[in-house]
């Protein structure tokens, strides 16, 4: 059995952090997909179960003061 070659580093990993955290994003956690190398950062506070709609919702119910 032959393994498949990883689709990303630990620097890639490292730089994905460090880049979101220059930009002031408090990290929750980070998601690697190890078959595509996909690395997504989850900033602290957000749900798993939120999807991006939700999470936008959110954030527009707090700047105009709705519930």
């Amino acid at each position: 059995m032959s393994r498949k070659a990883c689709g990303f580093k630990q620097r890639d990993i490292a730089r994905a952090v460090r880049g979101a955290e220059a930009a002031g994003v408090k990290i929750g956690r980070v998601e690697i997909e190890p078959n595509t190398g996909r690395i997504a950062i989850v900033p602290a506070g957000v749900s798993s179960n939120d999807g991006e709609l939700d999470r936008e919702l959110a954030e527009f119910e707090a700047r105009h003061g709705q519930s």
